[in-house]
């Protein structure tokens, strides 16, 4: 299909700046994304699908409004974003999208890829310490 670069989450993104797209768009995109995982996304997945992590949920490629997240346990209102090689051309997007999803009373992890290929335990033990933490639904 595509290359892992994340070519293709690029490519949506530049949608996405161009109009905000429809839930089904949305959901489309975050299955396309299912189907092209980094290898670093691919690992993290193997360490948390299935409630392998603590017992809690998380879902992968998971819309929320306009966006897509890496992973989101919405249990928990964690989202763990993977930052890979495209953010670091994407970070005024990602702030705003940040803010934006913090709003809705969501709390962010951003691993680097390279930390999660190197290091996965130490991730997964920052991971377990941000579903420890209360977390609060805007109302």
């Amino acid at each position: 299909m595509a290359s892992h670069d994340g070519s293709n989450k690029r490519a949506f993104l530049g949608r996405l700046q161009r109009s905000r797209p429809k839930r089904q768009e949305t959901t489309q995109a975050a299955r396309d994304f299912r189907k092209i995982a980094t290898p670093s996304e691919a690992l993290l997945w193997r360490a948390l699908r299935n409630h392998q992590l603590d017992g809690s949920r998380f879902r992968r490629q998971h819309p929320i409004g306009p966006f897509v997240t890496d992973f989101c346990c919405p249990d928990h209102r964690l989202i763990v974003e993977v930052d890979g090689g495209i953010h670091s051309q994407q970070v005024e997007q990602d702030r705003q999208r940040q803010l934006m999803l913090e709003a809705q009373g969501y709390r962010f992890l951003r691993p680097t890829a390279e930390d999660m290929e190197q290091n996965l335990p130490s991730i997964l033990s920052q991971i377990r310490a941000a579903l420890r933490e209360p977390h609060t639904t805007p109302q």
